[in-house]
């Protein structure tokens, strides 16, 4: 049977590509050889497997057999290090699989390999480039090869969409899988937290991060999503998982917006003509599709994002010092004070940027403002956030532009995100949030957000597959060359 080509499967939308139509994982492995380590060099994948080809575990059997799988860098398997692309880490081979990645293999997922991330998923300090570490160098965006990936999980975003993979895990705290797939024109989608184990991934916080799939549809995600779920009895946030788990493909197929009332979340469409016009068309497909629209004013509390940064660096000084510390081997940091000692001594590792965040997190240790700031962030944006907006205009589901369409890569200055999107929303109160294209603006891609409340993950994937089939707008498969050209 003739293969699929990479333009193919990269066209494929609502329903899962079939076993038979994808390419071996040795097939991805020249794919890699060809476009990340020669040809545009994307620089999204950091390492493959030994014996990727599945023959290391026999032939593979289950709901994802021989489907080839990207891991962002901040996970643990047992087969190669985990560096969270930070130099302290280069050596870090644990010999274990964080128990996410040892549900997608028991499920038939292949680990092709390790993708490459921001550097501590973007919590080292000020000014960083999203896609840049210390161990992999920058990831370009394989739409526009001179334009940010975005987010932390540029590598498994850049790499799932140049077609080096079936599909990738990525983490986010705030944006890190929802931003990246936005930009990179594919699907992903950031489970509500405490659905996926983060045992044995590199933390941020313990009350906003998670592993989610990113993949070309949302029946791919939602399969991978089905394998990863679940309790974990060592991390206590997943004890509801088991209860929540159900088959997130059911239903996805014949999903419809018919009659579903849609909050239209207009300011986080930002000031932005083009965006605001890709979105237009969005809604206008949504609403032939039955949808009733829902305008929706909302403008957050200042108080909320500064809120989430005070958590965040108490949380990461926590956490990161536990996982240091219970580390196997010999690392050269045992602890946060350790990492920044580390960074000291290798200019290497802040050329382009600092550890401000690093040395803010130190000096993070009052619990009392903690704990206030840790009640503020939940309350505003999940009981005053998102459940309120919710209630209060009686809709299924909350809808904005993603993020912007890529902004150049800027080594020297960092990131220049656009006030866009209402991600932080989900994030914060540690709700499910997907990411689907929408289409394009001059060639960039733009995603369209789903955010509903607690444990509607499934809502959110039919909804968004629903969105899925009711598209017009096609968006092409990346070009690998700079934007312009």
């Amino acid at each position: 049977m003739r293969r699929l080509t990479y333009a193919a499967l990269l066209g494929t939308a609502a329903a899962a590509t079939p076993l038979a139509a994808q390419p071996t994982p040795q097939d991805y492995r020249q794919r890699i050889e060809a476009i990340d380590d020669k040809g545009p060099a994307l620089h999204a994948v950091l390492v493959l497997a030994p014996l990727a080809d599945g023959a290391s575990d026999g032939k593979p059997s289950g709901p994802l057999a021989g489907r080839a799988v990207l891991i962002k860098d901040n996970i643990e398997t047992r087969d190669m290090p985990t560096t969270a692309g930070s130099l302290a880490l280069k050596d870090n081979a644990t010999g274990r699989d964080a128990p996410l990645v040892a549900r997608l293999r028991q499920a038939g997922a292949v680990i092709l390999g390790k993708t490459n991330l921001s550097e501590w998923a973007n919590f080292r300090g000020d000014r960083s480039s999203s896609g840049w570490s210390g161990v992999g160098g920058q990831t370009k965006n394989p739409y526009a090869l001179d334009r940010s990936p975005c987010g932390s999980s540029a590598g498994s975003g850049a790499a799932v969409a140049a077609g080096m993979a079936w599909a990738a895990i990525g983490t986010e705290t705030d944006g890190s899988i929802t931003c990246p797939a936005s930009v990179n024109g594919i699907v992903g989608f950031k489970p509500t937290v405490g659905l996926v184990s983060r045992t044995y991934v590199v933390p941020i916080s313990s009350s906003q991060d998670t592993a989610g799939p990113m993949a070309n549809s949302v029946a791919d995600a939602a399969l991978l999503l089905n394998a990863m779920a679940g309790t974990d009895p060592a991390d206590s946030a997943t004890a509801a998982a088991d209860k929540h788990r159900v088959d997130f493909t059911q239903g996805l197929a014949s999903a419809s917006l018919k009659g579903v009332r849609v909050g239209v979340l207009r300011r986080q469409a930002g000031e932005i003509a083009s965006v605001s016009a890709l979105f237009d068309k969005a809604l206008a497909d949504m609403k032939r599709a039955g949808a009733a629209l829902v305008e929706i004013d909302y403008k957050p509390e200042d108080r909320m994002g500064e809120a989430e940064f005070a958590l965040m660096l108490y949380e990461f000084r926590e956490g990161i010092d536990a996982y240091l510390a219970a580390l196997p081997g010999d690392p050269p940091a045992r602890d946060l004070a350790g990492l920044i000692a580390f960074n000291q001594a290798h200019p290497e590792e802040t050329r382009w940027y600092g550890q401000e965040l690093f040395e803010k997190a130190l000096k993070a240790t009052d619990k009392a403002a903690y704990e206030k700031a840790h009640a503020d962030a939940k309350r505003l944006a999940g009981a005053e956030g998102v459940d309120a907006l919710m209630a209060a205009n009686i809709v299924a589901v909350l809808v904005a532009p993603t993020a912007g369409p890529a902004w150049p890569i800027d080594l020297v200055t960092g990131d220049h995100f656009l006030d866009i999107g209402a991600g932080s929303l989900a994030a914060i109160a540690g709700y499910p949030h997907l990411s689907v294209p929408m289409g394009a603006v001059e060639g960039l891609p733009v995603g369209l957000s789903f955010i509903a409340g607690q444990w509607e993950d499934a809502k959110v994937l039919a909804l968004g597959a629903a969105y899925e089939r009711a598209r017009t707008v096609r968006l092409a498969p990346p070009g690998l060359r700079v934007w312009g050209e």
